[in-house]
């Protein structure tokens, strides 16, 4: 079964996406301090939300923030700069669905291939992100904080797995 990629606004679920402003900040920090060891600040999203290259999408459930990734693109490549979703969020596809946004949109803007880097011990996201056709390329040492650990680096390429040629998204 393969997952359509949302578009802002849509519901799928009760879950809706939208492009984030900077009302959403309180909501976003709130999220990544529940999520990483080594969180962004409030300074950090201002950066992220002001900058042409970085386009940050939220899923809101009753018109609350519940999640949220982030995407910056540059010359022919994108990178997930990061996502998450709020605890109570969790397992119900949030995650998923904005992985799906974030792939449509760099296949959309000519990304020739997607980056991202995740914790070593994350499974979960590593299994997500595996099952959308992402692969593992490398291995940042020590890369995190917090405690230390190493990051993994994966790639996905439109079109190199059957699943980025299409509007389908990860499956």
């Amino acid at each position: 079964m393969s997952v359509t990629a949302p578009v802002p606004g849509e519901r799928a679920g009760g879950v809706g996406l939208r492009a984030a402003t900077l009302g959403d900040i309180p909501a976003l920090v709130a999220i990544e301090r529940a999520s990483f060891s080594d969180p962004w600040d409030t300074r950090a999203f201002v950066s992220l939300l002001s900058a042409a290259a970085s386009h940050v999408q939220v899923a809101t459930e009753q018109e609350r923030v519940v999640g949220y990734a982030a995407l910056v693109l540059a010359a022919d490549e994108a990178e997930l700069a990061n996502l998450a979703v709020a605890d109570a969020a969790r397992g119900r596809g949030v995650g998923r669905q904005l992985l799906s946004w974030a792939m449509a949109r760099a296949r959309d803007a000519g990304a020739s291939a997607m980056y991202l880097e995740v914790r070593e011990s994350n499974t979960v996201a590593r299994a997500l992100y595996g099952s959308a056709g992402f692969d593992e390329i490398g291995r940042r040492r020590r890369y995190y904080r917090d405690p230390d650990e190493d990051a993994l680096v994966m790639c996905w390429r439109p079109g190199s797995d059957g699943r980025g040629a299409h509007a389908d998204g990860p499956a």
